[in-house]
């Protein structure tokens, strides 16, 4: 039998960290593959499972090897409150890219452009999961896959595609940047196969990215107010969506 923490010690520079017990459980029911996971109390992650996450409690059961606390505290950067860690195959950059630019898409592709905040970048995922949009897509710096990214996103990462581009790599589709000095999005309908574009947190859009947009779109906002926070944003925009005809997967 393999020992888990020789096998986390040689897979960790290649691998996802899934920090917690709710970032292994989306893995798994997105169909991550997990070679290795650990916990320091085991009773207690199997009756989480039995709660939040019997369709996957048996899988659960034959990956998690519980070890003694202070080993799981020394593999991960922090510890979770659920002392529940895991190591996930990252998909293929070829998959994702299948995935962003499926012809037949059916949901949109939310663009994140040149973000800074991980913390945020994770909200996104997360949402993005939620309403079954087809991926998204960083530009810039930030990693979508650092650690902090996948926490911040529960393993949601797995659930959708997520991959970092340049401005000329994004998906087909039209392009619908938001933007203040846009079109109030509450008049316009965001098709399927939109990409939608969002700016960074400090200083919105690139020149790059909103001279390629189709359309510029406006969220409502009380004058004197700056702005929304970016997950926010995300969440409002993919609500439009819905609430106008998009299909999220039920």
């Amino acid at each position: 039998m393999t020992d888990p923490v020789d096998a986390w010690r040689r897979l960790a520079g290649t691998c996802v960290l899934l920090d917690g017990f709710h970032a292994l459980k989306h893995a798994v029911r997105f169909g991550a593959e997990v070679p290795v996971a650990v916990t320091a109390d085991r009773r207690a992650a199997l009756a989480l499972a039995d709660e939040l996450a019997p369709d996957v409690r048996g899988t659960l059961d034959a990956l998690l090897t519980e070890v003694p606390y202070e080993t799981y505290a020394s593999l991960v950067p922090r510890p979770h409150p659920t002392a529940v860690a895991a190591l996930a195959v990252r998909p293929s950059r070829q998959a994702s890219l299948r995935a962003l630019t499926d012809a037949a898409r059916r949901a949109p592709v939310v663009v994140l452009d040149q973000p800074r905040n991980l913390g945020n970048a994770g909200a996104v995922i997360r949402l993005a999961a939620g309403f079954g949009v087809a991926g998204v897509v960083t530009t810039g710096t930030l990693d979508p896959w650092h650690p902090t990214v996948v926490r911040g996103g529960a393993g949601l990462h797995f659930a959708t595609a997520v991959e970092r581009l340049t401005v000329d790599e994004l998906p087909r589709g039209p392009l619908f940047a938001l933007d203040p000095e846009g079109e109030d999005i509450r008049g316009l309908k965001l098709p399927d196969d939109a990409v939608l574009a969002f700016g960074s947190e400090r200083s919105g859009l690139s020149a790059e990215l909103r001279a390629r947009a189709d359309h510029l779109v406006a969220l409502p906002m009380r004058p004197q107010v700056s702005s929304y926070n970016l997950a926010t944003s995300v969440a409002m925009t993919l609500y439009h969506w819905s609430a106008t005809g998009g299909a999220v997967p039920t």
